[in-house]
């Protein structure tokens, strides 16, 4: 390492993360229970599709090593203490991101049960280590993208008797399941080096709490404009090889075996979205 970025030898990390393979059947698995349910227990013409758009903005995140036990790999961190007294490690943000949802499901009175999907692709964290002193360079830079598969629950308040077409309805619900996180590599700037941090990915649990209004536009098609907050679990970086490179091609780069770190990816979003019962 450079004598910028400061890595000790420390903790290998059991890597007992699963296979993509058996990610994809676990969310099959969520997937295949809420239709299921939906094909057992609703009646003619409470079977619904929702599509629906929506933009999430994560709360703050903190980057550190998930182990200090092992001497067999590099802590990206080195499980030390920075110049600011803290543990070392980044803090920064997810930037707001883009979420594609697409849900199946039925209604029952004001009750309804869904299976959610959601796509957020291509968005970044940005923040800073805290190795050198505050008024130095040390950026940190990633790119991200999570799906993530939940069976929702969801009670409409509709008062009595039946709903109105343009009658706002109130609604509340929530869901569990799981989120799989890809991030792609890491990259730290110190004032002459830069850190490569290799990707990596997870599958985890994830759940959702949401409330909204809705309002219905025919017999058919209704508007949904909901408020939620959404934990997508920890996100990972991979174990394995990284690198410290001189910017100016002074020395050759520094290769690095390094564990994984982790953070929180959680926070609160808006989405609107329109449901069509057949």
């Amino acid at each position: 390492m450079s004598s910028n970025t400061p890595a000790v030898a420390v903790p290998r990390i059991d890597d007992s993360s699963k296979s993509v393979g058996v990610h994809a059947q676990l969310m099959a698995l969520v997937l295949g229970t809420g239709m299921s349910l939906a094909s057992g227990t609703a009646v003619a013409g409470d079977n619904y599709l929702r599509v629906g758009f929506g933009l999430d903005l994560p709360w703050n995140a903190v980057f550190s090593d998930t182990d200090c036990a092992s001497t067999t790999v590099d802590a990206l961190y080195g499980c030390g203490t920075g110049s600011d007294g803290e543990p070392t490690r980044s803090v920064g943000k997810f930037e707001s991101v883009r979420a594609v949802e697409l849900g199946f499901g039925y209604a029952s009175g004001s009750k309804r049960l869904e299976m959610l999907v959601e796509y957020r692709p291509n968005f970044e964290f940005r923040g800073r280590t805290n190795f050198l002193s505050a008024d130095r360079r040390q950026d940190v830079r990633a790119k991200l993208s999570t799906v993530s598969a939940m069976l929702a629950g969801f009670i409409d308040l509709t008062g009595v008797g039946s709903p109105k077409v343009g009658q706002p309805i109130p609604f509340f619900g929530a869901g569990v399941g799981f989120a799989h996180t890809r991030i792609g590599k890491t990259s730290i700037y110190f004032p002459a080096t830069t850190t490569i941090v290799p990707g990596g990915s997870r599958t985890g649990f994830a759940w959702m709490a949401t409330t909204g209004i809705a309002v219905a536009l025919d017999d058919r098609m209704t508007v949904d404009l909901a408020w939620r907050y959404t934990d997508l679990g920890k996100v990972r970086t991979g174990q394995g090889s990284g690198q410290v490179v001189w910017r100016d091609g002074s020395q050759g780069p520094n290769q690095l075996n390094l564990a994984p770190t982790e953070s929180r990816l959680r926070g609160l979003g808006m989405s609107l979205s329109l449901r069509y019962s057949f």
